[in-house]
C-alpha cells in the first residue's frame, strides 16, 4: 500500500506542473504567495472535495437512477461547475484580495462579501463540530469488538442486532412460531422497528441526544474535548498562513485517495458488494428519471455546492497565487478531480452497505442512508461486521477527518485573510495571533453544538445558512462581475494574466456567465423557496422559535447587501454621479503590484479608461 501511495502520489505531483511564471520566491513580497503551485492545487481540491462528496453524493446518485444521475452530474459540471470556479478563481488571483476587498471593483455590491465572509464563519463553526465527531468516532475504534457492534450496557430494550419478527395469530403475536409448528402467511408477518446498536451507540453515547432543541443540556465533555482538539488542529496548520498549510496538505489531500481505494479493494471483494454497486450505478440504473426535473435539480446543486461556490474559498485561495499563474487549467483540474471523487467513494460507499444488505437479508435500498446517517450509523455498523473491524473504521474516521480539515483550513484561512486585507498595518505582523483567536473563537461558538442539544443546532444553521443562501450570493456575484463591472472588462483582466485569447476561446465562457449558470441559480434558488419544509432532525420538529432564529440568521447575512449598498450611495454626492460611482470601480481596483498593472491601471489612464469603459459596458454586445 506504501509503495502505491508513492507511486501514485509522485505521478500526481508530477502531472501538476509548475508555471513558467511560477518560482519558488514570493511574487509579492507583503501579502505572500504559494509556495508551489502543486500547495495550491492540493489545498483548492481539499476545500473543494468536502464531506458531501462522500455521505452525501453517493445517495442522490442511488435516489436519482443510479448511472443515469450522473448524465445531468456532468452536464451541470460543464454548464456551472468549471465556469463560476473559473470565474472566482479569475477573480481573487487578479487583485490578490480577500472577498471583502474584491468588491472594490463594485462597491455598490461589498456588502456580498461581507456576506460570504459571515456564512463562512458560521458554517466554520459546525464543521468544526462534525470533525470533533470524527475524531471521537476515531478514538473509539480503537477497540476490539468496536463499541457499537452489539447493544452493551448503555442500549434499552428497543437496541437488537437482528428484525424482530411476530406473526399475528388470531390477534396474538408470536415471535417464535415456527417451534409451535405454525405456518404464517406473508399478510401476518410483522416486523417490529427497532434500532440498531451502531444507531443507540450514536444518539445516546456520542451525542448523548436530548429530545429536542428545547432541551439543551449539559455540554457532552468527551465531545467539547474532541472540538478542542480540532481547533487546535487547525491552528497549527494555520499559524504561518499558506505557508504552513500548504505544506500539511500534502498529507491530508492525498491521505483520503488511499483510503478511499483500500475500502474500495476491501468492499468489492466482500459477499453481497456486487449487490450494492449494481443499487449505486450498475443495471438498475433507471434512464427514465431524466425526464424528470428533480434529477437536473438534485445534479445541480450538488455540483454547485461540492465546489464550495459562493462561500468566498476560492477566491481567497486563489488571491495566492502568482499573477500570471494560469487558473483556467486549475479549473479544470480541481473540478474534475472532484468529481471524480464523487464517483469513487461512491463505489466504496456501496460495495460494503451491499455486503451490509447481505448479511442482514435486507434490500440495499432499506440500508442506504445520507449524511450523518451514512457517515456515523450506516457504514460504523456495516463496518462492524467485517474482520478486523478496528482497522478498517480508523481508516474511514480518519479519512473524514482529513477531508474536514482541508475544508475547515480554507474556512479560517478566508476570516484570517479578509481582516489581514482590511487592516494590513495592524494584523500584519501579528498572523500567528489573528489565528489562534479565530480558532478559539469558533471553538467558544461551537460549544452550544456540542450540548446534548447540538445535533439539532447543527441541522438547523445546515438547512439555513448553507443551503439556498449561498445560490442568492452566487447570483448576485455573476451579476457584479458580468454585468455590472462588465464581461467583456473581466475578459480583459483575464487576458493581463494568461495572454490574449481568440474569440472563439471566449464564447462558451461568455453565453455560460451572462445566461446559462445564471439562469440555472434562479431556477434552483426559486425551486428551493417553493419546495422548502422546516427542518428536523431524527423525526423531531424544530420549535418555532428555533426555526425563526434560523431565519434570524438568514437575514443577518443578507441584509449586510443592502445596508452596504445604500451606505455607499449616500456617501457619494448627485443623483447620477452617486448610482455611477457605486457600480464603478474604485481607485483601489488594480493588481496587487505596480508591475502588473500595465497601462490600463496606469495612474496616468486610470480615470479615463475606467469613465470610457464603464459606456461601452453596460450593453451586453459582443465584440466583433
Amino acid at each position: 500500500i506504501s509503495s502505491n501511495y508513492c507511486t501514485a502520489f509522485t505521478f500526481f505531483v508530477l502531472f501538476i506542473e509548475q508555471d513558467p511564471h511560477v518560482d519558488d520566491g514570493d511574487e509579492n513580497t507583503e501579502r505572500g504567495n504559494w509556495a508551489s503551485k502543486r500547495e495550491y492545487i492540493l489545498s483548492t481540491i481539499g476545500y473543494a472535495v468536502g464531506l458531501g462528496n462522500i455521505w452525501r453524493f453517493p445517495y442522490l446518485a442511488y435516489k436519482n437512477g443510479g448511472g443515469a444521475f450522473l448524465i445531468p452530474y456532468f452536464v451541470m459540471l460543464v454548464v456551472t461547475g468549471i465556469p463560476l470556479f473559473f470565474l472566482e478563481s479569475a477573480f481573487g488571483q487578479f487583485c490578490s484580495q480577500g472577498p471583502i476587498n474584491i468588491w472594490r471593483a463594485v462597491p455598490i455590491l461589498q456588502g456580498v462579501g461581507i456576506a460570504m465572509v459571515l456564512v463562512t464563519l458560521i458554517v466554520s463553526i459546525y464543521y468544526n463540530v462534525i470533525i470533533a465527531y470524527s475524531l471521537y468516532y476515531m478514538f473509539a475504534s480503537f477497540q476490539s469488538p468496536l463499541p457499537w457492534s452489539s447493544c452493551l450496557s448503555w442500549a434499552d430494550s428497543n437496541c437488537s442486532s437482528t428484525p424482530r419478527v411476530s406473526c399475528n395469530v388470531s390477534g396474538v403475536l408470536v415471535a417464535n412460531w415456527t417451534q409451535y409448528n405454525i405456518t404464517c402467511p406473508e399478510t401476518d408477518v410483522i416486523t417490529d422497528p427497532v434500532q440498531s446498536p451502531s444507531e443507540q451507540y450514536w444518539d445516546r453515547v456520542a451525542l448523548q441526544r436530548s429530545s429536542g432543541l428545547d432541551e439543551t443540556g449539559p455540554v457532552v465533555w468527551h465531545l467539547a474535548l474532541c472540538l478542542l482538539l480540532s481547533s487546535i488542529l487547525v491552528a497549527a496548520a494555520l499559524i504561518r498562513g499558506i505557508k504552513s498549510s500548504g505544506k500539511v496538505v500534502y498529507f491530508t489531500a492525498t491521505f483520503p485517495y488511499v483510503v478511499i481505494l483500500i475500502l474500495l479493494i476491501r468492499g468489492v471483494t466482500l459477499e453481497g458488494a456486487g449487490d450494492g454497486i449494481q443499487f449505486y450505478i450498475g443495471s438498475q440504473s433507471n434512464l427514465t428519471k431524466l425526464y424528470e426535473a428533480q434529477i437536473w435539480k438534485d445534479a445541480a446543486t450538488q455540483t454547485f455546492y461540492s465546489l464550495s461556490i459562493g462561500w468566498g474559498g476560492v477566491m481567497t485561495l486563489a488571491s495566492y497565487n502568482s499573477f500570471h499563474n494560469n487558473m483556467f487549467k486549475d479549473a479544470f483540474v480541481v473540478t474534475l478531480t472532484n468529481a471524480g471523487t464523487s464517483v469513487l467513494a461512491g463505489f466504496a460507499i456501496f460495495s460494503i452497505l451491499g455486503h451490509m444488505a447481505h448479511i442482514y437479508q435486507m434490500p440495499v435500498g432499506q440500508v442506504v442512508k445520507e449524511g450523518f446517517g451514512l457517515a456515523f450509523i450506516a457504514y460504523p455498523d456495516a463496518m462492524s461486521k467485517l474482520p478486523i473491524s478496528p482497522l478498517w473504521s480508523v481508516l474511514f474516521f480518519f479519512m473524514l477527518l482529513t477531508v474536514g480539515l482541508d475544508s475547515q483550513f480554507a474556512g479560517i484561512e478566508v476570516i484570517v485573510t479578509c481582516l489581514l486585507d482590511a487592516f494590513p498595518k495592524i494584523f500584519k505582523h501579528k498572523r500567528a495571533l489573528l489565528t489562534t483567536s479565530a480558532c478559539a473563537i469558533v471553538y467558544l461558538l461551537g460549544l452550544p453544538c456540542v450540548t446534548q442539544a447540538g445535533i439539532y443546532w447543527v441541522t438547523l444553521v445546515d438547512q439555513f445558512v448553507a443551503s439556498w443562501v449561498l445560490l442568492v450570493l452566487a447570483l448576485l456575484e455573476i451579476i457584479g462581475i458580468c454585468y455590472i463591472y462588465g464581461g467583456n472588462r473581466f475578459i480583459k483582466d483575464i487576458e493581463m494574466m494568461l495572454g490574449s485569447k481568440s474569440f472563439a476561446f471566449w464564447l462558451w465562457w461568455r453565453v455560460c456567465w451572462f445566461f446559462i449558470s445564471p439562469s440555472i441559480i434562479v431556477v434552483i434558488l426559486v425551486w428551493s423557496l417553493m419546495t422548502f419544509k422546516p427542518p428536523f432532525y431524527g423525526g423531531v420538529q424544530f420549535p418555532v422559535w428555533g426555526l425563526a432564529l434560523g431565519w434570524c440568521m438568514v437575514v443577518f447575512i443578507l441584509l449586510w447587501i443592502p445596508v452596504v449598498a445604500v451606505y455607499k450611495l449616500m456617501k457619494a454626492q448627485g443623483t447620477f454621479q452617486c448610482c455611477s460611482t457605486s457600480c464603478s470601480p474604485s481607485k483601489d481596483w488594480h493588481p496587487y503590484l505596480d508591475v502588473h498593472r500595465g497601462e490600463r491601471y496606469s495612474e496616468e489612464r486610470c480615470c479615463p479608461m475606467r469613465n470610457r469603459e464603464n459606456k461601452q459596458e453596460t450593453d451586453l454586445s459582443l465584440p466583433t
